[in-house]
């Protein structure tokens, strides 16, 4: 992984699309994880207490048909059955080391995710072995959500049957747009035809949240073309829609042709034109009876298509992490597994320790890490940081609340703080003042 340093709030709503990582996805920053908490990790599972929040499963699995332009996910394209074999097989003696801790024995997780690379490349077999020997170690009977990333030509109507069968709840389609030409052009795997072929399997295999997702500034992306998919998307009607503005992160292929061109701004379009899009699609998905739920998400039905995973984790949830290069949450600790396959295989198969980096976060940075990461779902309550962490945030933020509401940004209304869909769009680059000083300058992955 790169480490591009991290993007200042106004910068971003001014300028082209520059190279780096914008959306916020955790607190303290990336870069602060290191070596010297790792004996962290083991010490908070060789705890005497079982730990007490709610607890969830990250799977990481990392094959792909092709790597994406704009992908800077750990992910690969060469591996064959017997490295798929021998991953799946580590990755079950990593959950079994989990499951017999003291700190994890005999929880249940309430949500488990399936992300990649493309958990639907692996078959309908493979699949359905991999998740049976996971409920032998850890069941998730109890488990109130299973999300399960799909890339629709990689889907035939077996592996959604299979799929449903061992008990996914919330599929995500990786759509990403409706045109051949701009899948092509980004490097994406799929084609149109095989969107609608994997959504109607879905539909009939009865999965109860489909969602698609799409992303605001693709390679060559348009006006027109932007109009046409978000018309495709209210066509198939999902239960949600997630839409993500483009980053270039620098360990994408975008990137390289970039650096070795000599240019600064991505070949993409600019925060302004992304934003716009996103604000047309959410006007024209409210018109069609969705309700906006976050910054990047619109659900037809929020009293029922909820995204667990993301609730649960930005509320400081317990998050065992599967697989090379993921990230888990434990106990207030952050910790990301070793981020190369064979290395991450060896250790398995050695019983090393995983672990590649860690972070104890304080209580004041875990206060600050689901305040941030709730201003992205559009709003917060001062009740509940009053509640979980004794902070007031009116007081403690009043003078950026204050500015904020000066600037038309954000309204109070009742017990909630609420954004404007102005600010809810570009929420990822005001997030940074919220960052103790320490963190305000450092490089963010």
């Amino acid at each position: 992984m790169s480490d591009p340093t991290i993007i200042k709030p106004d910068r971003e709503t001014k300028e082209d699309t520059k190279a780096g990582n914008y959306f916020i996805a955790n607190y303290p920053p990336f870069s602060f994880w290191n070596e010297k908490d790792i004996p962290m990790v083991g010490s908070l599972l060789n705890s005497p207490k079982p730990g007490k929040a709610p607890l969830g499963l990250y799977y990481h699995v990392p094959f792909c048909r092709k790597r994406c332009h704009f992908c800077y996910f750990r992910v690969y394209t060469d591996k064959n059955s017997a490295d798929v074999r021998r991953y799946l097989d580590a990755t079950m003696q990593e959950l079994e080391t989990y499951a017999a801790s003291s700190y994890l024995k005999g929880r249940k997780p309430k949500f488990v995710y399936f992300g990649g690379g493309t958990p639907s490349y692996l078959s309908a077999q493979q699949l359905t072995e991999l998740t049976d020997r996971m409920k032998e170690i850890m069941p998730w009977d109890e488990a109130e959500e299973v999300t399960f990333e799909c890339e629709p030509g990689t889907l035939t109507e077996k592996k959604v049957q299979a799929i449903r069968d061992f008990g996914v709840t919330r599929l995500s389609l990786g759509i990403e747009n409706f045109s051949d030409h701009i899948l092509e052009t980004n490097g994406r795997a799929h084609r149109s035809g095989e969107v609608y072929r994997a959504f109607q399997w879905a539909r009939d295999a009865g999965i109860q949240n489909i969602n698609i997702d799409l992303i605001a500034g693709m390679l060559e992306e348009t006006d027109d073309n932007w109009s046409d998919c978000i018309e495709k998307v209210i066509e198939l009607n999902p239960d949600c829609v997630t839409i993500y503005q483009m980053e270039v992160p620098f360990n994408t292929t975008i990137y390289k042709s970039m650096k070795e061109e000599g240019k600064l701004s991505a070949p993409v379009a600019d925060w302004p034109t992304k934003r716009r899009w996103v604000s047309e699609a959410y006007a024209k998905l409210e018109q069609n009876g969705y309700t906006i739920t976050s910054t990047c998400t619109a659900v037809k039905n929020p009293e029922q298509t909820k995204f667990l995973y993301r609730d649960h984790l930005w509320g400081g949830a317990d998050m065992v992490a599967l697989g090379v290069a993921s990230f888990g949450h434990l106990g207030g600790i952050h910790y990301q597994n070793i981020t190369h396959f064979e290395e991450y295989c060896n250790t398995v198969e050695s019983g090393d320790n995983l672990v590649r980096r860690a972070l104890l976060t304080t209580e004041e940075e875990r206060f600050i890490r689901e305040f941030i990461l709730q201003w992205k779902l559009g709003s917060v309550k001062p009740s509940y940081f009053l509640e979980k962490f004794g902070v007031d945030i009116e007081s403690r933020y009043q003078a950026e609340l204050a500015q904020w509401q000066d600037k038309g940004m954000v309204e109070k209304h009742s017990d909630a703080w609420v954004l404007s869909r102005d600010a809810l769009l570009r929420v990822d680059s005001l997030l940074h003042q919220f960052f103790l000083p320490q963190h305000s300058d450092a490089k963010y992955v």
